[in-house]
């Protein structure tokens, strides 16, 4: 799904020979999912795919976006890995690189461990010292707890950035679309994604919002964006495209 975003998109700002011989660049993930879930937005919604701007959150352990323009991607925050973009359960998301080797040099670490660091002791389990679960952490913020206060924080704030990222990629956007484990069954969640956003269009119904249903909009009917949870189903977009290959 993410082979349609363009070469300034995908291309990482290293010497030509890191594309060329070593085929770094921007991959992207959850493809099957973004690709679903912004099929059943179109229909949801009514419109054609081919006329609609959407930015599809797959939400959950491992978390992505993606713009989705006219059904196609024109970018995505995942990367080379799935470590890039957002903060994740166990995952850092985008970092200075520098880091990297900083904390390779300062802990004696070999490439190994450096890579158990930033994709397994990291995200809202590393801010946190908590659990990699949000529902633990929702918890634990219940209970007083700052650092899963921080971790949580962290997260949303890297949601809301870059749905506004890809309103500008796009030059707007007709609806964002939440999905998987976080972006399907957590409102209060959802809502602080989407805080302060209204100079951009976006009104949020926080009794919609509330509901616990596969597809529903919990925008505001004034809502130029539109706000929608879509559960995500890749099982079954896998098999479709089974089917069409075969036959």
């Amino acid at each position: 799904f993410h082979q349609t975003m363009p070469d300034y998109a995908y291309r990482y700002s290293l010497p030509y020979e890191a594309y060329q011989k070593y085929k770094i660049r921007r991959y992207g993930f959850h493809g099957t999912s973004h690709k679903y879930v912004a099929d059943r937005a179109a229909t949801l919604l009514g419109v054609p795919i081919t006329k609609l701007k959407l930015i599809t959150c797959h939400l959950g352990n491992g978390a992505s976006i993606c713009a989705v323009k006219y059904g196609k991607s024109v970018d995505t925050s995942m990367g080379f890995t799935p470590l890039a973009g957002l903060s994740m359960g166990t995952r850092s998301g985008d970092l200075d690189p520098a880091i990297v080797t900083y904390l390779m040099e300062k802990k004696k670490m070999s490439v190994d461990e450096i890579n158990n660091y930033l994709n397994k002791e990291s995200g809202v389990l590393g801010i946190s010292e908590v659990s990699s679960d949000f529902r633990d952490i929702d918890d634990a913020i219940d209970h007083g707890n700052d650092k899963a206060r921080l971790a949580l924080d962290i997260f949303c704030y890297k949601v809301k950035k870059y749905i506004g990222e890809y309103i500008a990629v796009m030059n707007g956007a007709d609806c964002i679309v939440f999905t998987a484990g976080i972006g399907e069954n957590n409102g209060p969640c959802r809502s602080r994604c989407l805080n302060e956003l209204q100079n951009l269009g976006i009104v949020v119904d926080q009794d919609l919002n509330s509901k616990r249903e596969t597809e529903f909009i919990f925008s505001t009917p004034e809502s130029k964006i539109k706000c929608a949870v879509i559960a995500t189903n890749e099982e079954l977009a896998i098999a479709r495209d089974v089917i069409k290959i075969i036959h």
